[in-house]
């Protein structure tokens, strides 16, 4: 299927179908796995006090009106170099989920009592 049958059937969708489909495709994954991503300018940073795929749901629906605010008030923008600069530094995981052609990440924030390795895909 290719990004623009993808986009065409998630617009159809009503939002609560939209969003647990969205949910399902999310996934953790490393920074040294969205380099590519970043290198195309496709990688959207949203930041913690948005849900990701709430976000993403109203990116698919095209909800002008919220995606505007976001990137006005910084909730939600593009990487930028120095982002790049800090995860390659860093290699934190992201929560990601792809509405093409975007990719949005939310870097996932890491427990300081979590005993268990981080994963690194």
């Amino acid at each position: 299927m290719s990004d623009d049958d993808m986009s065409e059937s998630r617009e159809a969708e009503p939002v609560e179908e939209l969003s647990e489909s969205l949910n399902e495709e999310t996934a953790i994954i490393a920074w040294s796995e969205l380099v590519r991503h970043f290198a195309r300018g496709v990688v959207i940073n949203v930041t913690a006090e948005l849900d990701l795929v709430e976000t993403a749901a109203s990116v698919a629906n095209d909800d002008t009106d919220a995606v505007q605010s976001w990137l006005e008030s910084g909730l939600m923008r593009r990487a930028s170099d120095d982002d790049a600069r800090d995860w390659t530094v860093r290699e934190p995981d992201f929560w990601c989920v792809v509405t093409a052609p975007w990719v949005l990440v939310q870097e996932k924030q890491q427990d300081p009592t979590a005993t268990t390795p981080r994963v690194v895909h």
